[in-house]
């Protein structure tokens, strides 16, 4: 089962979703004579795994035939406000390599998160991320898997983990490479970190979705393929199983320390195939497409930051995808 939040023309709403069309999670109830009331207050995550209303939509699920273009509707975020997004740094190890680092085995190591400020980088599928004005030369991709938490999640072991988690969806870790903020600046010992880590926090650059996959659909999330392409020329090709610390032991890992709780989000990293190792990086007009098996893909275009300012409704056609 695979959900999406969209907006139409009745206002946003709840939609299971396929390659070939979505239909409207009320629409499914009304073809089966079922009550659908309490989709008034329903949210994404309260249907899918762990969600208080995970069997009424397992239950309409079996109604499901796609009914509308995905073309005639606008695909939000489906998580739009989550408490927390944690995200995963070098958890591939070519993706190290090909930044010149040396790839460590796990039990030399430990996972390294960072996070990303919800309200301001979520961003649509098909919205266009936004180039900053104030370093726009070195914007780059990064394709993940999201893992989307279900229940409140403290000091978990690694073997019960994935009970915990609600859903995948697919995520693309916007970077920018080379923002340096005061070229004047005396240098100071971490100042390279802290480039690295400002450089993504700009708006916009968590694209996410376009749809959740219920995590009961998915009892192995450790062999899905991944594919980026820009502009048709696949830029990231691999797979989850390349993963160094996989997804129960990042949910450890993290748990450990922080409370997860539903609805928060664990992007998982990213495997090779940047563009900061060619010095191929986003300009405006550029279209992204993130393709993670069993899950779908994330459309995403690239626009100047003057030309879709923060508050725009952009929305492009989805016919040149």
């Amino acid at each position: 089962m695979r959900l999406s939040r969209i907006k139409v023309a009745g206002g946003n709403k709840l939609a299971f979703y396929d390659e070939a069309g979505f239909m409207l999670l009320e629409d499914a109830a009304k073809n089966a004579g079922k009550d659908f009331s309490w989709l008034a207050h329903a949210e994404l995550i309260d249907c899918i795994h762990g969600g208080k209303h995970h069997h009424n939509a397992l239950s309409l699920f079996q109604n499901f035939k796609p009914d509308r273009n995905l073309a005639d509707a606008s695909f939000l975020v489906p998580i739009p406000k989550p408490n927390k997004i944690f995200l995963l740094a070098g958890n591939y190890a070519e993706h190290i390599r090909e930044g010149g680092g040396i790839a460590l085995e796990r039990a030399e190591t430990f996972p390294y998160v960072f996070m990303k400020p919800a309200s301001t980088t979520l961003n649509d599928p098909y919205k266009p991320i936004r180039i900053p004005s104030v370093s726009p030369d070195a914007i780059d991709w990064e394709l993940e898997l999201g893992v989307i938490i279900g229940r409140n999640c403290k000091a978990v072991k690694e073997a019960d983990a994935l009970s915990y988690v609600a859903g995948y969806t697919i995520i693309n870790d916007i970077s920018n490479r080379k923002f340096r903020p005061n070229a004047g600046r005396k240098k100071r010992e971490k100042d390279v970190f802290f480039d690295w880590l400002h450089g993504k926090w700009f708006d916009s650059f968590c694209p996410m979705g376009p749809c959740v996959l219920d995590a009961k659909s998915l009892p192995d999330p450790q062999a899905l393929k991944l594919e980026l392409k820009l502009n048709g020329d696949t830029k990231q090709s691999s797979s989850t199983a390349q993963m160094i610390f996989p997804i129960a032991a990042l949910i450890e890992f993290i748990s450990s320390m922080v409370t997860l709780e539903p609805g928060d989000i664990i992007s998982t990293g990213t495997p090779s195939g940047v563009g900061h190792t060619s010095g191929t990086f986003l300009k405006d007009g550029d279209i992204m497409h993130g393709c993670i098996e069993k899950i779908g893909t994330l459309v995403t275009k690239v626009a100047k930051e003057l030309d879709c300012p923060y508050e725009s409704e952009i929305v492009f056609s989805r016919r040149d995808d």
